[in-house]
């Protein structure tokens, strides 16, 4: 077992431990509480991250943590990237769209990420060059080529707005054959799997993408931000099944 399969094996172990925390919650209740940035967080956020840690620290004491809930520490070269619960107003209103996503970074690159959905049980997870799978099963992107028969994904509509991106994405509707809102994680597990090919999102950080980009990258596909730039610091999210990336960005920036 090499390096990555390791910590993939860990990383997979960890974000079910983190789900079972998380669906405890999920389904007897919680308190909310609001951050200095005025989003929601919950017990489940923390006590999943802390499942998390839980999991990953003993396992690679020499790796660090970037998590949203419980902050930075250790090495930042190495490190583990968390987002305990993505889609936290999803879980507080009990819509069934929400994740924990893990992603190791080693030296600015992602090298292994998994997204976990333990209301569906969908678990997906990909090492650097070792394809993108969902529960066991290998998944590639759509080979769509034509925006027309291309179906987008967007996140909150209010928030493309407010990014001035407004003109563009209603480009990028009247261009394409078909557009849903799903949002957060499932956008990118989507176009993963080969069911979307087109999702843009905006307002992000960088524990909303770290699993995302690689699954979609190791699926055939292609991740930006809205710049063109493959990095999940930009704050922003543009994933697609690679053939029709460079057409619909030019056509949201334009």
């Amino acid at each position: 077992m090499t390096d990555l399969d390791r910590a993939l094996a860990a990383a997979v172990e960890a974000a079910r431990a983190a789900g079972q925390v998380a669906l405890r919650y999920y389904r007897t209740g919680f308190d909310v509480a609001l951050k200095a940035d005025d989003t929601p967080v919950t017990e489940a956020d923390r006590g999943a991250e802390q499942a998390i840690r839980d999991v990953l620290g003993p396992a690679f004491p020499d790796h660090g943590f970037l998590g949203e809930e419980l902050g930075a520490v250790g090495d930042q070269q190495r490190r583990w990237i968390i987002d305990p619960i993505d889609g936290t107003r999803n879980f507080i209103r009990r819509l069934p769209v929400w994740a924990t996503l893990i992603g190791l970074e080693e030296q600015g690159e992602i090298v292994v990420g998994v997204v976990h959905n333990p209301v569906t049980g969908e678990l997906l997870a990909a090492r650097r060059g070792g394809g993108a799978w969902s529960n066991g099963e290998r998944v590639r992107v759509s080979e769509i080529a034509d925006l027309a028969e291309a179906t987008l994904l967007h996140a909150g509509l209010k928030l493309l707005r407010e990014a001035g991106y407004w003109e563009g994405f209603v480009r990028l509707v009247d261009a394409t054959g078909r557009q849903r809102g799903f949002g957060d994680y499932l956008g990118y597990t989507l176009v993963a799997e080969g069911k979307a090919e087109i999702y843009v999102e905006t307002d992000l950080k960088p524990w909303d993408l770290a699993p995302c980009r690689l699954l979609v990258e190791e699926a055939g596909g292609r991740f930006t931000d809205l710049t063109g730039a493959p990095s999940i610091y930009g704050g922003s999210g543009f994933a697609s099944n690679g053939r029709l990336h460079e057409a619909a960005l030019a056509l949201l920036r334009r």
